[in-house]
């Protein structure tokens, strides 16, 4: 989509897909609901291939930490038909690191491509709150061979009880945390990141 982004943590992002289904708490909010009915576009729980951006990372010359799948999820079922085709943008556009990031964590090992490990990806899930977060680092943690492991704890919602050596136990490189956005948004307490 963008090759430039306002995400703090990355600098581009790409939708080979958009749309999602609501999976968890972190789900609620979401922008990508938000932003598909404000822009009237399509039904955003309706998955669908992206015609004019499906190519952009090969159109992309200079190497970007992209951010994949904002407004979907790369591991949702409704995209299985496509992901085999991404994963060729990947290999063929290997200039650049894609961040995966899901909330579909039990998908993500059947899920990788033939190939596996990519150099070029970094795997990362969702924790919103302490129970999501354990069950999907957990998972995280089964992943062979991923170059950077992260977690985003993005929207924060709640608090995680973990430690650092529970993070170095699970192989997690990289934290990231943050709370939620738009007029409805549920409040963080700042505790809950400094921990």
């Amino acid at each position: 989509m963008a090759e430039k982004s306002g995400i703090a943590w990355t600098q581009a992002t790409w939708n080979p897909w958009m749309g999602c289904e609501h999976l968890s708490p972190g789900c609620d909010h979401c922008y990508m609901f938000r932003e598909m009915r404000r822009y009237g576009k399509w039904d955003p729980e309706f998955v669908r291939r992206t015609k004019t951006t499906f190519n952009n990372p090969v159109k992309w010359k200079e190497p970007k930490l992209i951010f994949t799948c904002s407004w979907s999820d790369w591991f949702i079922k409704a995209a299985d038909q496509w992901r085999e085709e991404a994963y060729e943008i990947i290999r063929k556009a290997n200039q650049h690191t894609y961040q995966i990031l899901t909330k579909r964590h039990g998908r993500i090992i059947k899920n990788l491509p033939h190939d596996w490990p990519l150099n070029n990806v970094w795997l990362g899930v969702t924790g919103e709150n302490h129970e999501w977060f354990w069950k999907r680092a957990k998972q995280l943690a089964k992943v062979p061979a991923v170059p950077v492991r992260y977690i985003s704890a993005e929207p924060l919602i709640g608090e995680i009880n973990v430690t650092a050596d529970e993070l170095r136990q699970l192989g997690v490189d990289w934290l990231i945390a943050g709370g939620e956005s738009g007029s409805n948004c549920r409040p963080m307490e700042l505790d809950w990141a400094r921990k």
